[in-house]
């Protein structure tokens, strides 16, 4: 399959070819685990569309604690299988994009009064390591209470007994769906965005296709399928009761959780710390990042509307009393917060379970009309649900007894570098970034900028550095030169199409650099008007919608939410 064009500029065109084509497979839902699925199927050799209504990682996937992580709490559940797959999980996606997956030793701090003491926590740790498979050098180390300090010297220390060290992988959750999804597209699978499935279309009451609104320029399509899979997260039960045939007793139980951003000044901790709640069975993370400090999350039912999950100010409160407790010279207080988000799990309902109960592995329903829906599971497993649900696509294709769909490969998405992660080891990764810091000193960019390109686009840095020097004449501005270089590589590369696709879900920087955004994104939102070919009014609405999102992720603190 020939590779197509990943560019925002080329959505209508996109949409133009799929009208007149005919798919193996539709994915519906442009999250991490539609990204999965799409890479899955077009490298088996499955003719491959994934159509998501807003943007790709809009919802969950962009809404994360950012973690590739094991899941050391489902231990306590006796979720064995769980632990051990997404912990071998971790290591091949680290593996195939080393860019964005990055390993973080995490603190366990053990308290009196803790869930666990001393010797279940190093039982614990020593298990989670065997079942996750972690290499000799990255396995848990147990420390006393003054090796504990030693690392973290902010802990209370009234309550604490020592600690353990383990191995965990952050990520940034949004930019990993993108490079999934643009790995998907070398391969010829056709991934929009702003393209919403309104209907369904049938033959002898299967499903034999749908109908897809451009949502930016009102325009429907026709789209025909052998297949279609729902991969919509928390929308799930919503396209399934689109669907005529009647659905299955299972459904969604929707639980929210937040996350909220100080200043690292604010909490200085030195490393990332997992801790228990004091008087509560929840534990919470707190993690440095990029000049600033990261908490959460909560575990809350939520039945209010699935398009705009928000932090309150008792979420918020709840995660800073938790991280006071813990880091007494704290004092963080409402006030410090400089943003938030807010995000929802898929969960299947469990009869009688509280929200941190449910069980957090994946289930695929079935539909009498053809229709296949995926839901729970999490982040780190993205990869093998993938697969499940092809392997399932596959075997209902060959009932069509279609001999094109008798030699098709098996899953090899474990030996694909994402987009951008073609390095074969930490040093290599480590090489890269040395050597182009070197290169870029003439046209007034450092080694810290080349540094955070390479950790969010890996070897496509490139890209963005030559845009760069092709600026360099025109703008005099290092910073901005490079902003508008990265704008440009969000447009044309990554299906970029407003303010908030770039500065939310393709740099984050809503989230961890909201300070730095005033003066800039006015600019950008100028540069994207001459790019896209925006009218005034079409450019005025984007930095309006911008404009909501950026007081949207701190509205909590003036009590100014309507739900």
């Amino acid at each position: 399959m020939t590779k197509t064009i990943f560019s925002s500029l080329h959505r209508e065109a996109l949409l133009e070819e799929a009208q007149s084509e005919h798919f193996d497979l539709v994915i519906i839902g442009g999250g991490i685990t539609g990204a999965g699925i799409a890479l899955d199927a077009v490298s088996r050799g499955l003719k491959t569309l994934l159509v998501e209504k807003k943007d790709f990682a809009w919802g969950t996937s962009s809404r994360s604690t950012k973690l590739i992580h094991g899941g050391l709490r489902y231990l306590k559940q006796l979720e064995v299988k769980l632990v051990r797959e997404v912990g071998s999980e971790r290591a091949i996606v680290h593996k195939n994009a080393r860019h964005i997956v990055i390993p973080e030793k995490m603190l366990l701090p053990i308290v009196e009064g803790g869930e666990l003491g001393k010797t279940m926590s190093s039982l614990g740790l020593w298990v989670y390591d065997y079942l996750a498979g972690v290499k000799k050098k990255e396995r848990r180390r147990m420390l006393n209470k003054a090796a504990t300090l030693k690392r973290e010297p902010m802990l209370r220390q009234d309550i604490l007994k020592g600690g353990g060290i383990y191995y965990e992988y952050r990520t940034d959750d949004a930019r990993l769906t993108i490079e999934n999804l643009k790995s998907a597209n070398e391969r010829g699978a056709k991934c929009i965005n702003y393209a919403e499935a309104t209907s369904f279309e049938y033959t002898n009451d299967k499903i034999s296709g749908l109908k897809i609104r451009d949502t930016i320029n009102n325009t429907t399509y026709s789209i025909n399928a052998n297949k279609i899979v729902n991969a919509t997260g928390p929308w799930v039960d919503d396209l399934r009761k689109m669907d005529s045939a009647k659905p299955s007793n299972k459904r969604l139980h929707l639980t929210k959780g937040i996350h909220v951003v100080v200043p690292h000044k604010k909490l200085p901790i030195k490393q990332a710390v997992y801790f228990d709640v004091e008087g509560d069975k929840r534990m919470i993370f707190a993690i440095p990042r990029e000049g600033v400090t990261y908490m959460g999350t909560t575990d809350t039912n939520y039945k209010q509307q699935t398009d705009s999950p928000q932090t309150m100010k008792d979420d918020a409160q709840y995660v800073l009393d938790a991280v006071n407790q813990m880091f007494p010279s704290a004092h963080l207080s409402i006030d410090d917060i400089t943003s938030s988000w807010a995000g929802l799990r898929p969960l299947i309902h469990e009869e009688g379970k509280s929200p941190s109960e449910l069980s957090r592995k994946d289930e695929i329903f079935y539909s009498s009309s053809g229709l296949i829906s995926i839901a729970g599971g999490k982040l780190t497993g993205y990869r093998k649900m993938a697969e499940r649900v092809v392997d399932k696509v596959i075997k209902e294709l060959k009932k069509s007894h279609d001999k094109r769909y008798d030699n098709l490969k098996a899953c090899t998405t474990a030996q694909i570098r994402l987009s951008g992660g073609n390095f074969d080891s930490k040093r290599a990764l480590k090489t890269f970034v040395s050597k182009r810091s070197g290169e870029v000193k003439q046209i007034g960019l450092g080694k810290k900028s080349v540094v955070k390109l390479a950790y969010k686009y890996g070897t496509n840095l490139d890209i963005i550095v030559d845009k760069a020097y092709e600026l360099y004449a025109n703008v005099s501005d290092a910073d901005l030169r490079l902003h508008l270089a990265e704008l440009w590589y969000g447009i044309h590369y990554e299906m970029c199409n407003n303010l908030c696709d770039y500065l939310i879900r393709r740099t984050g920087r809503l989230y961890f650099e909201r300070d730095k955004l005033q003066k800039i994104y006015p600019l950008l939102a100028d540069e994207m008007a001459k790019e896209l070919g925006w009218t005034e009014l079409q450019k005025t609405e984007a930095i309006s919608e911008f404009e909501q999102e950026y007081e949207a992720v701190v509205a909590f603190k003036n009590n100014k939410i309507s739900v």
